[in-house]
């Protein structure tokens, strides 16, 4: 499926010179970073809770009085 995908110039030129570094097109640093972020999502989250209750054990413990 094709799609367009708009940047603004900061990001197209971000993606720019990482995809010259890695020697890649633009389109498949693009695609990578779509890949990572999408299949990590669900373990950041997990993550990110789990942090809070260990941060914020004494409040959550308060707020649930």
């Amino acid at each position: 499926m094709a799609m367009t995908l708009r940047l603004d110039e900061d990001e197209t030129e971000a993606l720019r010179r990482t995809a010259e570094a890695e020697g890649r097109s633009m389109q498949e640093v693009a695609r990578e970073a779509i890949r990572l972020y999408v299949s990590g999502r669900e373990e950041r989250m997990k993550a990110m809770f789990e942090r809070i209750a260990t941060e914020d054990a004494d409040l959550l413990d308060r707020l649930g009085r």
